[in-house]
């Protein structure tokens, strides 16, 4: 009994650390297999023992809140829901009734509350006892309705989220070198409890209904069913569920495995609920769960394989993370041969050696993960060097957790920001390589110095190996270095990251030397500050950064790969004095950077934003109700076509 009631106590600390990590610092310290795993042991042991600890995890529903924002108490607390793996579960559970069959949402739950119609309060789930108001949010939220026809008390429930397809949108806009969001559960929750909700609008976060918990004596429903359908009515967008009973509901659950590559939400299971309300509540509730609904997660597809070797991966942050590499094996459709095992501690939990037998699987049926170590030798290193720099390493530990890092502090892989500033659009313009190519490359020691980026052929064969590369997209790499081995002057004074040095300032400091690259890089502080637009913090940053010997031989071995566009004849200014708002999709001209070069070729400023001093807004779209066509037309300013721009620029330059 003794050793059980250790294990209890050992399983309550891993397990609430790893929900604490998880939950509030956006750190994973165990995979969700692990997790599930190590709850399953805890809730056994429990029920054998009758041992149960106040700060169980079985017995909390979460964690106490962090953030700056107004609290408040839930009416009746949020709880948990039980969980099966098993279908057969599920109907067991079900039996003869009839049940809603959902996406189980993994966003952050989120309380709305109308009266008169309108929206009055939003409240996030917290520890399931107090949650954070977010009204202000929510009020941005994409397709939240801030006023419905039901005039009575309403309280309903529903999941924020974003989309993947807007996730990916988001990333794709973070500047080439800056850290990206790590998912869209991570990103909405950030979203959400925002002080300044100006950045939850631009984050489209989409609230998504899945329980009505209040409505006033006038509305009545018998069914989950009838709920959904009113609120669907009533403006809200609803989970996407089915009706099941015990005969159809493994289809109906193939069914939703089945979408999972398709659906755009993210999700980390199903939902399962009595649809007769009534019966569901006379059933109650345990001190975590309530009776009326269980959870059902995807049951891992494991498969065996032989662990080949752990890539250690070097991080612009200093980390070198552990990566499995095993034979390749089907799971979920796919091939996989690689798994992040994220630091020391998963490492030497899972006691890896080389040639051990492994089993793997794919979370939420997506990102691959080891799941076990049959064989257990043990005899992985952990290297005592790095493996970019061949410096140091040390083994620190973060919250308990072990991780590996390098301890030189001019280690190339922290230089990595450098790299994707220097083939950024526009930069060099060298697509192809974003921050994870260039991190893989750096780590496997093709590149060592920004010229070397000029060479990668010399290794076309391994490469070619690497996941997402394939012998056309290396092709087309290669093409896209050959093009950027010619651009002008001041797109590569730009690229070289120099602080505060802008394209837009490096194209004054390079006009001012008429484009004379041996001059620019010669440029005395004096010189710099004489020129309108520089002044003095940046003209000493400038000089400063081409007196430091390592960049004056990094910015002499690009300059022997590349050359520059011939001087074109200076333009007539006709734009002078005007400023554009570039904005949508373009047709005419090969993208937003074209068409901005063009304007300030030939005079003209382009600004980011609609404001008092914008002459002209250019949108193809020049009838919508964007937001920046709106200011426009509040301010009186002219929203014109690309045809149009190219129709009034021949018109300015014929009266020339």
């Amino acid at each position: 009994m003794e050793s059980k009631r250790q294990r209890i106590q050992e399983l309550i600390e891993l397990l609430n650390k790893a929900a604490y990590m998880y939950e509030q610092k956006d750190q994973e310290i165990m995979s969700n297999f692990e997790y599930d795993k190590l709850y399953d042991e805890l809730l056994a042991l429990e029920k054998e023992t009758g041992l149960i600890f106040a700060n169980s995890p079985t017995q909390k529903t979460g964690y106490e809140v962090v953030s700056e924002l107004p609290k408040e108490q839930h009416e009746s607390p949020m709880l948990s829901l039980d969980k099966t793996k098993e279908v057969e579960t599920l109907k067991e559970w079900l039996g003869e009734k009839e049940g809603v069959l959902s996406w189980k949402m993994d966003g952050l739950t989120i309380v709305l509350t109308y009266r008169d119609g309108n929206l009055v309060k939003a409240v996030t789930r917290g520890n399931g006892e107090v949650g954070e108001v977010v009204t202000n949010n929510a009020r941005v939220f994409q397709n939240v309705p801030l006023k419905i026809s039901y005039l009575g008390e309403l309280i309903l429930r529903g999941e924020a989220v974003i989309r993947y397809s807007d996730f990916e949108r988001i990333n794709a806009k973070i500047e080439e070198g800056e850290a990206k969001y790590k998912n869209p559960r991570n990103l909405c929750s950030g979203a959400v409890r925002q002080l300044n909700n100006e950045i939850t609008a631009k984050r489209n976060v989409n609230f998504v209904a899945f329980a009505l918990i209040k409505t006033g004596e006038d509305c009545f429903f018998a069914t989950r069913k009838e709920q959904f359908d009113w609120l669907r009515n009533q403006g809200f967008e609803v989970v996407e569920q089915h009706l099941v009973c015990e005969d159809n509901i493994e289809k109906s659950v193939q069914w939703f495995a089945q979408q999972i590559e398709h659906n755009d939400y993210p999700s980390d299971g199903l939902v399962l609920i009595y649809n007769d309300i009534a019966y569901g509540q006379s059933l109650g509730r345990t001190a975590k769960y309530p009776r009326d609904a269980i959870a059902f997660k995807w049951k891992d597809e494991l498969k065996e394989t032989k662990l080949l070797e752990i890539e250690w991966s070097a991080s612009r942050t200093g980390l070198i993370n552990p990566i499995a590499i095993f034979e390749p094996i089907e799971l979920e459709g796919t091939t996989v041969s690689r798994a992040s095992l994220h630091n020391i501690s998963i490492m030497e939990g899972l006691e890896l050696g080389i040639g051990d037998i492994i089993q793997v699987y794919k979370a939420n049926m997506i990102i691959p993960q080891v799941a076990e170590n049959l064989t257990k030798s043990g005899l992985c290193t952990i290297p005592e060097e790095c493996p970019v720099c061949k410096g140091k390493t040390q083994i620190k530990e973060e919250n308990d957790v072990k991780v590996l890092i390098c301890t030189n502090p001019d280690c190339l892989a922290k230089k990595i920001k450098a790299f994707t500033h220097f083939v950024g659009r526009d930069a060099m313009n060298i697509e192809g390589l974003s921050e994870a190519t260039i991190e893989k490359l750096i780590a496997k020691g093709f590149v060592s110095e920004l010229a070397d980026l000029f060479h990668l052929e010399k290794y076309e064969e391994e490469i070619t190996k690497m996941e997402g590369f394939g012998k056309r997209s290396f092709a087309n790499l290669i093409t896209s270095i050959n093009r950027a081995r010619t651009t002008t002057p001041a797109k590569f004074i730009f690229s070289l990251g120099i602080l505060n040095i802008g394209l837009s300032t490096a194209k004054l400091i390079c006009k001012e030397y008429k484009n004379d690259i041996t001059k620019v890089l010669e440029a005395k502080a004096e010189d710099l500050t004489g020129i309108e637009g520089v002044g003095e913090v940046i003209a000493n940053t400038f000089v400063s950064f081409f007196e430091k010997e390592n960049n004056k031989k990094m910015t002499l071995d690009v300059l022997e790969e590349i050359q520059f566009e011939p001087e074109k004849e200076q333009a007539a200014q006709v734009l002078d004095g005007k400023t554009f708002v570039i904005t949508g999709s373009l047709t005419k001209y090969e993208n937003r950077n074209a068409l901005k070069e063009e304007i300030e070729r030939l005079g003209g400023k382009v600004s980011g934003s609609v404001s008092s001093k914008t002459n002209y807004l250019i949108n193809n779209d020049n009838t919508s109700n964007s937001s920046k066509n709106k200011k426009a037309r509040e301010l009186n300013i002219p929203v014109i076509t690309e045809e149009e721009f190219i129709a009034l620029l021949q018109e300015i330059q014929g009266e020339e």
